[in-house]
């Protein structure tokens, strides 16, 4: 079981990083943050997660222990993959996650690619009371603090449902703002790139009013 791995990244990739740890390199599948912010020849170290396939072995890395814990609980949800737990996991913060589920708001999950109606349902009913002291405090330099509150996509997706549009054009819409903008985004700048996407002048219940 590989459960760690600390090394220098030799090259990265569309999700992945390869690691360089003692001349072995190490392909190991990450967050698109961490894609991202991961630079060749830098040090880090990954808490990893090593999911066994008949024809492959595959890593998926973590920069804390509680993303990790988080892509396994996502992993126990049916239908719910590695790499949809780790799509997941790009697409929203742990505050997130953790918001969501414990509203309820199966809406937030259905803004990610790849996850329909009753996934998302799952995934709220799943890990209902499973998320407590998850995204409520992070230590850094011996200082304890809240960590930073993230957009509730579920809210962006009903406020565009007001202006008319139908959950399913909602939630594309959001999922495409949050590709292009990234999951730091406000829920203004998000509300404003959906809109752009779906057209303004256009509303599916408004007709030509």
């Amino acid at each position: 079981m590989i459960s760690y791995l600390s090394g220098s990244v030799a090259r990265t990739g569309n999700g992945f990083v390869v690691l360089d740890v003692n001349g072995v390199g190490y392909q190991v599948f990450v967050t698109t943050q961490a894609a991202h912010s991961l630079t060749i020849g830098s040090s880090t170290s990954l808490h990893t997660a090593l999911i066994v396939r008949e024809d492959a072995f595959i890593l998926f890395g973590f920069e804390t222990v509680e993303e990790l814990e988080i892509f396994d609980l996502l992993r126990s949800v049916t239908g719910v993959g590695p790499k949809l737990a780790i799509a997941i996991l790009s697409q929203l913060s742990i505050g997130a996650i953790t918001q969501a589920v414990k509203a309820e708001n199966d809406a937030t999950f259905k803004a990610v690619s790849g996850i329909g109606p009753k996934t998302a349902k799952l995934i709220t009913v799943t890990l209902a009371g499973k998320l407590a002291g998850f995204g409520a405090v992070t230590s850094t330099a011996g200082k304890t603090t809240k960590t930073a509150p993230m957009v509730d996509l579920g809210n962006v997706i009903q406020a565009l449902q007001g202006l008319g549009w139908t959950e399913r054009l909602a939630a594309e819409a959001v999922r495409e703002a949050v590709d292009s903008l990234g999951n730091t985004a406000t829920a203004d700048a998000l509300l404003r790139m959906a809109l752009s996407r779906l057209g303004t002048s256009k509303s599916v219940s408004g007709g030509d009013n």
